[in-house]
């Protein structure tokens, strides 16, 4: 892990350090589009091939039914079992707090005006195999989408050797009510659930994280169905000033650089000597990691910045907008309000990024590679779509309609402005 002192840093190296280009991207783009491509011509055809040369797999059909999930489902662990029904009822009732009905407005007397929440028909979501399996994924999408009310959830899943899915994820499927899990990964599956195969049906609006295959094909169908968000690589930012405790920090960090190798993880600190100990308790934890290869390298690619204060470190963050952001110090309180671009915050020395990955209740599906400037992660909004009402009474009209006559009357529109007017005579 790199280290720098920010007052030594220029401009554009902080624009450099805020970047997440990597260099094969055009590359990838390329593969992409001739997957998606191949998809639309070829159906199911291509996604067996896919599956063969992707996932080292022949499957006899793409998707495992409801009986099929019940079985796999039923080797799942006890414990495992009680963690997913915990992890399920807290982000269920999280879910359900955003379920609001708005007020009607009376912008002028008899003209009323309000929005009604409708649920997104069909939506299909993407739950990553790779290198990790990933239940927490499919409950968080999975959850929001049926309270909205969606009459149609396809979820794809890459397949594992065994051409099956693992019980954790046949489990989710049993616990939510779906009864189908389609065996479909990466950009194949984002292409057949955008312009729909034989036996995959097509979405209105794509959701899920993925590696960059995934985000690259959730883009470049954008013109076909909506997507939740551009979500790529996972990153962390952690803010730590002198009351940060280093093997927190170090877990931290760590915890994120495990999904993959092109995974970021940031420590911003106020404190030097934080930042040396965080760094030995790095090398002493990956060292008892599983996946110590995978985090190795993607620590490798990440750094430290030194600051002179919290503010200014939290500068940097919302340059960075980082998917997450940890404020390990005791000050979290009075930095709040500074927090302009982040995923998701996780506030003091007790609060783990894992707690929100799993099971505190909010959603871990977040924008990634800068884009919380601009986006938000998944909530019940996401699988919602807003519709206006509008409704003028005898005296509404009256009111507002000579308004409506001259703007009309001056943008030429005269059509428009006979829509009121012919209204007005018969009242």
């Amino acid at each position: 892990m790199k280290i720098y002192n920010y007052t030594d840093l220029s401009k554009s190296k902080i624009e450099e350090l805020c970047s997440r280009q990597i260099e094969d991207d055009k590359l990838i783009g390329e593969r992409v589009s001739d997957i998606i491509e191949t998809v639309k011509k070829d159906g199911d055809k291509a996604l067996f091939n896919f599956a063969k040369t992707f996932d080292k797999v022949s499957l006899e059909k793409l998707f495992l039914d409801a009986e099929e999930l019940k079985a796999i489902a039923s080797t799942i662990p006890d414990e495992a079992k009680q963690a997913i029904n915990t992890a399920y009822q807290n982000i269920k009732t999280f879910h359900q707090s955003q379920l609001k009905i708005e007020d009607k407005v009376e912008t002028m007397p008899g003209v009323v005006c309000w929005r009604e929440s409708r649920a997104i028909e069909k939506v299909g979501l993407y739950i990553p195999g790779g290198t990790a399996v990933l239940p927490s994924t499919f409950l968080m999408l999975a959850i929001p989408a049926i309270i909205a009310g969606c009459k149609e959830i396809i979820v794809c899943s890459p397949p594992q050797s065994d051409g099956k899915t693992n019980c954790y994820l046949a489990y989710c499927a049993i616990l939510l009510g779906i009864d189908k899990i389609y065996l479909a990964g990466g950009a194949q599956a984002v292409a057949a659930m955008a312009f729909g195969t034989e036996s995959i049906p097509q979405v209105y609006k794509i959701f899920g994280p993925g590696n960059r295959y995934v985000t690259t094909a959730k883009t470049m169908v954008q013109n076909k169905v909506a997507i939740d968000m551009p979500a790529g690589p996972s990153e962390v930012l952690v803010l730590a000033d002198e009351t940060a405790n280093p093997s927190f920090v170090a877990a931290d960090l760590l915890a994120q650089t495990e999904h993959g190798i092109d995974s970021q993880a940031i420590l911003i600190s106020t404190s030097n000597e934080i930042i040396a100990e965080t760094l030995k308790e790095i090398e002493n934890q990956l060292a008892e990691l599983p996946r110590k290869d995978i985090a190795a390298k993607a620590i490798a690619n990440s750094y430290a910045i030194l600051t002179a204060d919290l503010q200014t470190a939290m500068g940097f963050s919302n340059q960075y907008a980082p998917e997450h952001l940890i404020l390990a110090t005791d000050q979290f309180e009075s930095l709040i309000p500074s927090i302009i671009n982040a995923g998701s915050v996780f506030l003091g020395n007790l609060t783990p990024e894992s707690a929100g990955d799993y099971a505190s209740g909010t959603n871990h599906t977040l924008p990634t590679s800068g884009f919380a400037k601009a986006y938000s992660g998944v909530s019940l909004d996401t699988f919602i779509k807003k519709i206006t009402f509008q409704h003028l009474s005898n005296e509404g009209l009256q009111h507002i309609g000579r308004t409506v006559e001259t703007l009309a009357a001056a943008e030429g529109l005269q059509a428009h402005k006979n829509a009121i007017t012919i209204r007005l005579k018969k009242i």
